[in-house]
C-alpha cells in the first residue's frame, strides 16, 4: 500500500475525537469479539492494514488459526458461538447495506445473545471499523502495530 495521507498530522484535532470514540467502542464489549467483528468487517472492505493489524491483535489475544482464517467463510464454519455468530451476522448487515442486504434476521439473531445496550456497542464498534476501513484505503495507511511487530520478528 502506497502512503498518501497522514490524518494524523493533516487533521489532528478531528482524528483526536475520531481516536476517543474508537478507544470506547473498542472496550465495550469481550475483546475476543471486538477483534472478530473488526476481522469480518475488514475482509468485506477489502482493507488490507485492517485485516493485518486486527488479525495480529487476535492471535496476541490468543485467538486460533482455525477461527481467524474462518471468519471470511463464518456462515459455514462450526467453530463460532451463537453469540460471535449474531455478531458476525451483524457486521454483515451493517457493512453490506448498499447491497440490498436486509436486516432483519440478523437482527432477530441479535436481539437474542446481546442486551440492548451491547447492541448499541456492537453497532457502534461496526460502525467505527467500517469508517477506520476506509480511512485507511483512502490514505494508504499501513500502521505496524506491537502485535504486528512481534509477529513478523
Amino acid at each position: 500500500m502506497t502512503p498518501k495521507l497522514n490524518p494524523y498530522t493533516a487533521a489532528p484535532e478531528i482524528m483526536k475525537p475520531w481516536m476517543a470514540v474508537s478507544d470506547a467502542v473498542n472496550t465495550s464489549l469481550e475483546h475476543s469479539l471486538v477483534e472478530l467483528v473488526k476481522l469480518r468487517s475488514s475482509i468485506l472492505n477489502g482493507c488490507a492494514n485492517c485485516i493485518n493489524m486486527h488479525a495480529a491483535d487476535a492471535r496476541m489475544a490468543g485467538e486460533s488459526e482455525q477461527r481467524l482464517y474462518l471468519v471470511a467463510a463464518w456462515h459455514e464454519a462450526p467453530v463460532f458461538t451463537p453469540r460471535e455468530r449474531a455478531a458476525l451476522a451483524w457486521t454483515d448487515a451493517l457493512t453490506k447495506l448498499s447491497q440490498g442486504h436486509t436486516h432483519e434476521a440478523a437482527w432477530d439473531a441479535l436481539a437474542e445473545q446481546f442486551t440492548e445496550e451491547e447492541r448499541v456497542n456492537l453497532t457502534l464498534l461496526i460502525n467505527v471499523i467500517n469508517g477506520w476501513n476506509r480511512i485507511a484505503t483512502a490514505f494508504g495507511l499501513w500502521i505496524e502495530t506491537p502485535a504486528t511487530k512481534k509477529l513478523a520478528a
